[in-house]
């Protein structure tokens, strides 16, 4: 008897034949190669991948993905990936989608999604503006963003993406950034071995309609003091000089200075600890960058385990099957009150 081997796949397998069509510079080109490089990686064959999106420029990814992809309606894709998981739970299903797409129309099927722990990857492209339809501001923009749909500034408050998530109890949180490639690259083999519901903020800059959004965190000379990369076990620790650290104060963290004297060395800064039960922690974490001083974390905030959506759903399904048969549908739609209508 012979077992079949996987083919070895590489990063020319999942491109397509389709012109790539965003702006010349967009951060989704690097996103895009980050993505069909880790996939060949994970030993999975091409055709148990689905790519799904919605509507944005980020959605477009479903034509540049060699694989089985859908390309939905606005803010719709959680609610489509959710069906192909749960029909076909033996599929790798993954999620492009932008902050509009995701965090407007789409709210409210996002965090059903994550909350369930539907087993999906949802990359998240945060460029803090709506780009396909020529930059309107979306609910990331900053407060007070002067744009074409609010010329004297918007009044809204922005979504913190990952505070959202985490608050909807979703079990793998992570950030990263287009430009980092090997960071973006590290995040995704990550997400990929997660089993439950995973959500990546991918910070990637608009260089037609938010140009430089992101700048002090990719920007060379800035990025050691206002980046904090997360690695599980390791002190929160940042700056040019590696002499500043995060603490824990009580229920709040604090930018504190190592060395000059005070005493402080990296026993007194907060180790990062991804597996921490209590998501408190986690959302500690993604308040950090709206506070001033605070760098922007990268990494992984939180990687928890507990029961897929489509698992529970299957073994409801096979006690009842169990306990009343396998049922006929024909018996079920005569059954119970029926009614003419004349």
């Amino acid at each position: 008897m012979t077992t079949a081997t996987i083919p070895v796949l590489t990063k020319k397998d999942f491109q397509t034949d389709q012109e790539v069509r965003w702006c010349p510079g967009c951060g989704d080109y690097a996103i895009l190669s980050a993505v069909q490089s880790v996939f060949p990686e994970l030993g999975i064959p091409r055709e148990k991948f689905v790519v799904i999106s919605g509507i944005g420029c980020s959605s477009r990814f479903p034509y540049y993905m060699n694989t089985y992809g859908f390309h939905t309606i606005h803010g719709r894709g959680p609610a489509v990936a959710t069906g192909v998981k749960i029909a076909h739970p033996e599929l790798e299903v993954w999620l492009a989608t932008g902050d509009g797409d995701s965090l407007a129309i789409g709210g409210n099927h996002t965090i059903h999604m994550l909350r369930r722990n539907v087993g999906i990857k949802v990359l998240m492209f945060n460029n803090k503006i709506y780009g396909l339809t020529k930059g309107q501001y979306s609910p990331t923009s900053e407060f007070g963003k002067k744009t074409k749909s609010t010329p004297f500034g918007t009044t809204d408050r922005p979504f913190n993406p990952l505070a959202l998530v985490i608050g909807a109890d979703t079990s793998f949180v992570a950030r990263s950034v287009d430009v980092f490639q090997q960071h973006l690259k590290d995040t995704l083999r990550k997400t990929a071995k997660h089993s439950g519901s995973a959500y990546v903020e991918i910070l990637q800059n608009c260089n037609i309609f938010n140009d430089g959004a992101w700048f002090d965190l990719t920007e060379k000379e800035a990025r050691s003091e206002h980046v904090v990369q997360l690695e599980h076990g390791k002190p929160l620790i940042f700056g040019k000089n590696r002499d500043k650290g995060i603490r824990l104060n009580g229920m709040e963290t604090e930018v504190v200075h190592l060395g000059n004297g005070n005493g402080l060395t990296e026993k007194d800064v907060l180790v990062h600890d991804e597996h921490h039960p209590n998501p408190a922690y986690a959302f500690l974490l993604a308040q950090m960058e709206e506070k001033p001083g605070f760098p922007t974390p990268i990494g992984v905030l939180r990687s928890w385990d507990r029961d897929r959506y489509e698992d529970v759903m299957a073994l409801q399904i096979q006690d009842v099957i169990a306990k009343r048969g396998p049922g006929d549908l024909s018996q079920l739609l005569r059954s119970g009150d029926t009614w003419e209508v004349r």
